[in-house]
């Protein structure tokens, strides 16, 4: 009987199949450093009641003014009190506990940043795939449009739709931000089509009788399947990033607390002056945490999507 070669034997195989599935664009370092650091600051929807009562984060719920348990020298005299392992990182003037505001308020911050995200991705694709691969006039006008929103300074133009809003929730808030989304994702994904469509193999899969449909979602998608994860991640950010100049001027969710509106609260309140770093520290840390998280991601997305901008991987 001869020798078991090592392209037969089962180990090695198993071994060369899991280095080539190692060796996937989709596995490296930022995209899972991004990724992780996300499903960290999302979950804590789901562990923060386990730490904190998310009650805590109300008006009134709390005394004011509490100091985070580590400091030791604080001011009574501008009303300071003295810290509480029950309230870790302190309270501010209206009562409300900092880790159950903080707790409370980052997921939702982020959801406001995915709601807006998702339906601008959705109409933006749509819009993209229309105009690159329909071209001549329906190209011109779609183009035409998302040039002219880009134009739009649309922070003056969401503040104008948020103070008309009579109550903001997160998910008017989501779809308020969703009307600047969609421009973005329309222009890269236009871009990618109008070049995809001139490749061999989709001028192969006309010739050979595919429908439109096919053409688009079988051939053309999946090729597309990275820039539409890296406008998303960059969507994300962009959307938040309008939410909290939103929220800081006061134009957002009352009931519910929120990153943007917590540190506009410290504003009207004076919490720099007054040495309150616990009111808008926290919250702060957490916006840095979301972006440092998304920038990660797409920058991990956009090695995947151009092979050039990969770092040679050794063997």
């Amino acid at each position: 009987m001869s020798a078991i070669t090592a392209d037969q034997n089962p180990p090695a195989q198993a071994m060369t199949r899991l280095k080539a599935r190692l060796d996937s664009p989709w596995i490296n370092a930022k995209l899972i450093s991004g990724l992780l650091l996300l499903l960290v600051v999302a979950t804590t929807e789901l562990f923060g009641p386990l730490i904190v009562d998310p009650k805590l984060a109300l008006i009134g719920s709390s005394p004011t003014n509490v100091v985070p348990f580590w400091v030791t020298n604080f001011d009574k005299k501008q009303g300071f009190k003295a810290p509480n392992l029950e309230h870790p990182l302190g309270t501010e003037s209206k009562g409300r506990d900092m880790l159950a505001v903080v707790l409370v308020g980052t997921p939702r911050t982020l959801r406001v940043g995915l709601i807006g995200a998702t339906i601008g991705l959705i109409v933006g694709t749509a819009l993209g795939f229309i105009a690159g691969f329909a071209g001549g006039w329906v190209d011109t006008v779609i183009s035409t449009l998302a040039d002219v929103m880009l134009t739009i300074p649309g922070l003056a133009v969401l503040i104008v739709i948020a103070s008309y809003a009579t109550e903001l929730e997160i998910v008017n808030m989501g779809l308020i931000m969703a009307l600047f989304a969609w421009p973005l994702p329309t222009r890269v994904i236009r871009a990618q089509v109008l070049s995809l469509r001139e490749h061999g193999f989709i001028q192969l899969a006309r010739l050979s009788g595919a429908s439109t449909f096919d053409i688009m979602f079988k051939e053309m998608m999946p090729n597309l399947l990275p820039f539409l994860a890296a406008s998303f991640t960059e969507t994300v950010a962009l959307v938040i990033l309008a939410t909290i100049g939103v929220e800081t001027l006061g134009l957002g969710p009352t009931r519910i607390p929120t990153l943007g509106m917590t540190i506009n609260n410290a504003l009207q309140q004076a919490a720099i002056f007054r040495g309150m770093w616990w009111w808008w520290g926290p919250p702060i840390v957490m916006l840095v945490l979301i972006f440092v998280g998304l920038f990660l991601m797409t920058i991990g997305l956009d090695e995947v999507a151009n092979p050039r901008l990969r770092k040679v991987r050794t063997q």
